[in-house]
C-alpha cells in the first residue's frame, strides 16, 4: 500500500504502521522469545537429566566397611564409620588442620576406629580442606598398612542438604547435623544410587543453567531419571531405605514405609510373595514392582534376579524338560546358550521374553553400572597455584555441558575441557566421549589463578598455549 494522495491514504498508512508496531510485531517478538526459551529449557533439562543419569549409575564400591571424612578447618573434620550395609557404627570429630593442628592425635583416633571396624575404604568429601584431609588419610594408610585401606575423594554435593533434611533427622535423630554429612559421604562411595536418591536432584549440582529453566518441567524430568535408574539397577528389599523403595515403579512413600515397617516387625522377607502381606500393597502394585525388588539368599533363587514372578513358569518348564536343579542352571552359561528359546514360548510368553529370561539366568541380578575405579590426584598439586601448563594429571569428570566437560583435578576448582579438546576427531556432543564420574587424564593448557580458571585438554599431544580451532579460552568450574 502507498500514499496516492487520496483523502484516507495517510490515515490507512498510519493505522497499518501503528498496528505493526503495537500489535503484530510485539506479538511475533513475544512468540519467538517464548519458543526460543522453551527450546533452551528443553536442552538444559536434557543436559541435566543426562548428567544425573550418569552420576546415579556411577560405579559402587559395594559392601565394604567405609570411613567417611567431611573435611573442615576451624570446625574440624567430621568422621563417620559405616559397615558394609551402610549402618552407622561410630563417629568422631578430629582437628588435624589450622588452628589446632592435632595431626598425630587425629591419625591415632582414625587408626583406632578403622582397626576396630576393619575399614576398607576412606571416603573424603571434596570441599574445603579436602586435599589437606586427603594427605591425612595418606599418612593414616602408611601408619596402618595391615588394614590395606584405600582412599577416594568423592563429591560432597548435596551432603549438607541431606544433613539438614527431615529424612536425615528421622534416620539419625540423636546425631549432630554436621556428622550426618560424613555418613552421607561414606555411603555415597558404597552405593551412589542408594544415597543420592535421598537428596533433591536439583541440589546435586550437575545441571546447566538449572535455575533459569522451568522448574516444574525440570523436577518432572529429574524424577523420571531417578526412577529409571533405580528400576534399572533394582533394590534389595531387605536393606533398601524408604526413599530408595519409593522410586520403584508402582510404589510410593506410603507403600515404601509400609514395606520397611513390615520388615522391621517380621524380619527379612524370604520370598517375593510375602510382599502381598504388606498393608495396602495389592496385586496390581505387586505386578508393577516385583521385578525390580530383589531378595538375596531367600527361599527362591529367582527372587534375587530381575525375572518377574509371573515368568517363573518359564523357568520351571526349562527345569522340568532338562531335569536340572535351579541352583545348577543359574550361571551355567554353556548350558543356557545351548537352549533354544523357541522351545519355551507360548501364547503368554513370547520369544523376546524368553530370551530375556535366559539372559538373566546367565547373570542373575547383574548390575548395569561399571566397575569401580578411582582417580589418583598428583601429590604436591593441592591448590590452583600449584598448577603449571603442561602438567598431565588424572581427574574425575564432575559435570558435562554442551560446550565441554568439567574435571576435578584436586585443586578445589574444576577445570574445563572444551568440546574441541575432548577428542582428536570432531564430536557434536561431549557425552559421546565422557560422562559424569569418568576417570580421565588431562593436560593443563592455561591457568588463571586470579580468576580461578583452568583450561584443560584430553588430547595429551596438544601444545601448551595453543588455541583450538574453536578459539576457546578459560572457563570456571563449579
Amino acid at each position: 500500500m502507498h500514499d496516492a494522495g487520496r483523502g484516507a491514504d495517510k490515515w490507512l498508512l498510519d493505522s497499518v504502521r501503528l498496528t505493526w508496531r503495537a500489535k503484530i510485531f510485539l506479538s511475533l517478538e513475544l512468540e519467538l522469545v517464548s519458543r526460543l526459551k522453551e527450546a533452551a529449557d528443553a536442552e538444559a533439562i536434557k543436559v541435566f537429566s543426562a548428567n544425573l543419569h550418569d552420576l546415579l549409575l556411577a560405579a559402587p564400591a559395594n559392601q565394604r566397611a567405609t570411613t567417611g571424612l567431611d573435611p573442615g578447618l576451624r570446625t574440624g573434620v567430621k568422621v563417620a564409620v559405616v559397615d558394609g550395609t551402610g549402618k552407622l557404627l561410630d563417629t568422631a570429630t578430629i582437628y588435624p588442620h589450622e588452628p589446632r593442628r592435632e595431626w598425630d592425635k587425629s591419625i591415632a583416633i582414625l587408626g583406632v576406629l578403622c582397626s576396630k571396624h576393619n575399614v576398607d575404604l576412606i571416603s573424603i568429601g571434596n570441599g574445603t580442606a579436602s586435599r589437606e584431609t586427603d594427605k591425612l588419610a595418606q599418612d593414616l594408610i602408611k601408619a596402618y598398612p595391615q588394614l590395606g585401606m584405600t582412599k577416594i575423594v568423592v563429591s560432597e554435593a548435596g551432603a549438607s542438604v541431606y544433613s539438614a533434611s527431615e529424612l536425615a533427622a528421622k534416620e539419625f535423630p540423636d546425631l549432630d547435623v554436621s556428622l550426618r554429612g560424613a555418613v552421607s559421604i561414606a555411603r555415597r562411595l558404597q552405593d551412589p544410587l542408594a544415597e543420592l536418591v535421598k537428596i533433591d536432584p536439583k541440589s546435586i549440582g550437575v545441571g546447566q543453567y538449572q535455575h533459569d529453566v522451568n522448574q516444574s518441567q525440570l523436577a518432572r524430568a529429574l524424577d523420571a531419571v531417578v526412577e529409571d535408574c533405580v528400576n534399572a539397577v533394582g533394590v534389595d528389599v531387605n536393606t533398601a531405605s524408604v526413599p530408595l523403595l519409593a522410586r520403584i515403579s508402582g510404589l510410593n512413600v506410603t507403600l515404601a514405609s509400609n514395606i520397611v515397617g513390615y520388615r522391621d516387625q517380621n524380619g527379612a522377607f524370604r520370598d517375593r510373595k510375602q510382599l502381598l502381606k504388606v498393608p495396602r500393597l495389592g496385586e496390581k502394585t505387586f505386578e508393577q514392582a516385583a521385578g525390580f525388588l530383589r531378595i538375596r539368599d531367600g527361599d527362591n533363587p529367582l527372587d534375587a534376579s530381575s525375572v518377574h514372578p509371573e515368568a517363573y513358569p518359564v523357568v520351571e518348564k526349562i527345569l522340568a524338560q532338562t531335569k536340572r536343579e535351579m541352583v545348577s542352571v543359574i550361571g551355567d552359561s554353556a548350558f543356557l546358550k545351548n537352549l533354544r528359546a523357541t522351545d519355551y514360548t507360548d501364547e503368554r510368553f513370547g520369544l523376546p521374553t524368553v530370551m530375556d529370561i535366559l539372559k538373566e539366568l546367565d547373570k542373575p541380578g547383574r548390575d548395569p553400572r561399571p566397575e569401580f575405579k578411582t582417580a589418583t590426584f598428583q601429590d604436591g598439586v593441592e591448590e590452583i597455584k600449584d598448577l603449571q601448563p603442561g602438567m598431565v594429571l588424572e581427574g574425575v569428570v564432575t559435570n558435562v555441558a554442551n560446550f565441554g566437560a568439567f574435571v576435578d583435578i584436586g585443586v578445589h576448582q574444576d577445570g574445563l575441557v572444551h568440546i574441541s579438546a575432548l577428542s582428536n576427531k570432531f564430536i557434536d556432543d561431549p557425552r559421546k566421549v565422557v560422562k559424569a564420574g569418568d576417570v580421565v587424564k588431562v593436560k593443563v593448557l592455561e591457568v588463571d589463578v586470579k580468576r580461578k580458571r583452568i583450561a584443560l585438554t584430553m588430547r595429551l599431544d596438544d601444545e601448551v598455549g595453543a588455541v583450538t580451532r574453536s578459539g576457546y579460552g578459560l572457563a570456571s568450574g563449579r
